[in-house]
C-alpha cells in the first residue's frame, strides 16, 4: 500500500510539475491547467482518467506548501466495524475453496448460522488479502462485446505491417468506424509516423465527417503532440487503449486479417506493387469496390449502407487549421524565438512570454505567433538554416526512370565511325611513341 501511495504521488507530481512553476504567470498557469484537464491521463494502475481543474489547483497548492510528500496520499486509519471473527471466517472459506465468490462466501456463512457482513465488505476484505484473484492467480477480468450506437460515434485507428515495396516495408495506417465497419481513412506509407498518420486521418475526415471519439493504442505516432492537437482542434475525444488488451481494438484487428487473407494474398500472386502509388491505387479499388459493398458477417449489412450519410463535413479551413503543427517557445529579451536552428523576430510586447508557433511542417519560413490562443502576427525570419521540420520526412523518392541512353557507348561509336575512313590511327601512334623502350622490347619479344 505504501508503494502504491508513492506511485499515486508521482502521478500527481507529473501533472502539477509544469503548471506549478512559480515563474509562470496566472494566465500561463491557467492555460496549462485547462489543457491538462481536457486530456486523459494514465494512472499507475493502467486506467485512463480525467482530472478536473479544481483538483489540479488543489494539488498545485499542496505541492507548493509541502513538496512531493504532500502529494502522497496518507493511509486511512479507520477502526474495523465488522466483527474480526466473521472476517476471519470469510477468509478461511475463500482459502478452502478459491473458486467461491464473495456472494457464495456470504451464502455459506448464512447457512452455517453466522450473520455475514455485506457482500461488498467481504469483497473489500478479500481484496486486501490478495484473495480476489481467480484460481490461476490472475485478477478477474470481464470482456464484453462493445459496439458504438451510431456512425461516427467512434473510430478505431491502428497500423499494420505490410509487404515490401521498392525494397522498403510498407505500413497500412487505417481508421475504421466502429458502428458500420466502414474504413473511414486509410493510406499505405513507408513510415509509421505522425505525418503519415494524420494524412490518413485527414482523408477520412474529408470524406466521412468528424467522429466524436477516436480509439488508438500508445504507439509513438498516436501519442505525438501534433496528433493530439489535430484531435483537439476538431473536438475529437482521443482515447488510448489500455496496454496488453488486444480485444479493445478487435474490429480493426479483424479487418487487418481480412486485408491479409484477401488483398495481400492477391497482391503477392500478381507479383506485388511497383511502387507506393500503385499499392494505394489497388488497395483503394479493393476497399471501395469489394469490402464496402459486401455484407458484413457481424452486422448483416454492407458497411456503406450501415454508415449512411456522413452529415456535415469539415470545411477546408478547419482541416487546414487542425493539421498545422505547433510548438511552444519562450520569447527572448531581444524579441526573438528559435525553432530547430532557425531564428525569428516577433512582436516586442511578447518579450518574456511563452508563445505558440503554428506552422506547416513543410514550410518553416511561414510561422504564425499566437499568445493565449490569439494571433500576434507572423514571425519574421532572421536566420533560416532549415526549411522543413526534421520530423516531416517525405516518402522515399521513387526510383529514377532510366532513359536507356549510354553516353560513353555513343561516344565510342562516333570514334569508331571517325576511324572507319582513316588508314592510320594517329592517336594510337602518339600513345605508343611515348611508351618506355623496355615496354616496346617486351612487346616485340611476346610477338
Amino acid at each position: 500500500m505504501e508503494d502504491r501511495n508513492r506511485d499515486v504521488g508521482l502521478f500527481r507530481y507529473s501533472l502539477v510539475r509544469e503548471p506549478g512553476d512559480p515563474a509562470l504567470s496566472k494566465a500561463e498557469r491557467g492555460a496549462l491547467v485547462r489543457a491538462l484537464a481536457a486530456m486523459e491521463h494514465a494512472t499507475p494502475d493502467g486506467r485512463y482518467i480525467r482530472v478536473g481543474r479544481s483538483t489540479l489547483d488543489e494539488w498545485i497548492r499542496a505541492w507548493r506548501a509541502g513538496g512531493f510528500e504532500a502529494l502522497v496520499p496518507k493511509p486511512r486509519r479507520t477502526q474495523l466495524r465488522t466483527d474480526s471473527e466473521l472476517l476471519a471466517l470469510a477468509e478461511r472459506l475463500k482459502r478452502e475453496a478459491p473458486k467461491r465468490t464473495a456472494e457464495q462466501v456470504a451464502r455459506v456463512m448464512a447457512e452455517a448460522g453466522a450473520s455475514p457482513p455485506s457482500v461488498r465488505t467481504i469483497q473489500r476484505h478479500l481484496a486486501r488479502l490478495g484473495l480476489h484473484t481467480r484460481p490461476d492467480g490472475s485478477p478477474p477480468r470481464a470482456y464484453g462485446r462493445f459496439e458504438a450506437k451510431a456512425a461516427n460515434d467512434l473510430w478505431t485507428g491502428d497500423a499494420m505491417h505490410g509487404p515490401l515495396v521498392g525494397g522498403a516495408k510498407a505500413y497500412l495506417l487505417a481508421f475504421i468506424d466502429d458502428f458500420s465497419r466502414t474504413l473511414a481513412g486509410y493510406r499505405w506509407t513507408l513510415a509509421e509516423d505522425t505525418l503519415r498518420l494524420t494524412a490518413a486521418l485527414r482523408s477520412g475526415l474529408a470524406s466521412r465527417g468528424v467522429p466524436k471519439a477516436i480509439l488508438v493504442d500508445n504507439g509513438s505516432a498516436f501519442v505525438n503532440s501534433q496528433f493530439l492537437r489535430a484531435c483537439a482542434v476538431l473536438g475529437i475525444r482521443l482515447i488510448h487503449a489500455r496496454p496488453y488488451t488486444p480485444t479493445t481494438k478487435g474490429k480493426i484487428e479483424r479487418f487487418f486479417e481480412t486485408v491479409r487473407g484477401e488483398f495481400l494474398v492477391e497482391l503477392e500472386a500478381r507479383g506485388g506493387a511497383a511502387d507506393l502509388a500503385e499499392l494505394n491505387r489497388l488497395f483503394t479499388a479493393w476497399v471501395e469496390v469489394v469490402y464496402h459493398h459486401r455484407v458484413h458477417s457481424e452486422t448483416g449489412e454492407r458497411p456503406l449502407d450501415r454508415f449512411g450519410s456522413p452529415g456535415v463535413l469539415p470545411s477546408p479551413a478547419m482541416l487546414h487549421e487542425a493539421f498545422l503543427w505547433s510548438e511552444q517557445r519562450l520569447v527572448t529579451k531581444t524579441a526573438t524565438v528559435s525553432l530547430h536552428g532557425n531564428s525569428y523576430e516577433v512582436d516586442a510586447a511578447l518579450v518574456g512570454r511563452r508563445v505558440e508557433l503554428v506552422f506547416d511542417p513543410f514550410d518553416l519560413t511561414d510561422i504564425e505567433v499566437r499568445f493565449e490562443t490569439r494571433s500576434m502576427g507572423k514571425a519574421v525570419p532572421m536566420r533560416i538554416g532549415r526549411h522543413v521540420h526534421p520530423h516531416a520526412r517525405p516518402e522515399a523518392a521513387p526510383p529514377p526512370v532510366l532513359t536507356g541512353i549510354d553516353y560513353l557507348s555513343l561516344v565510342a561509336q562516333r570514334r569508331a565511325a571517325e576511324l572507319a575512313g582513316e588508314l592510320i590511327d594517329y592517336a594510337a601512334m602518339a600513345a605508343s611513341s611515348t611508351r618506355p623502350a623496355a615496354d616496346t622490347e617486351s612487346e616485340e619479344h611476346l610477338s
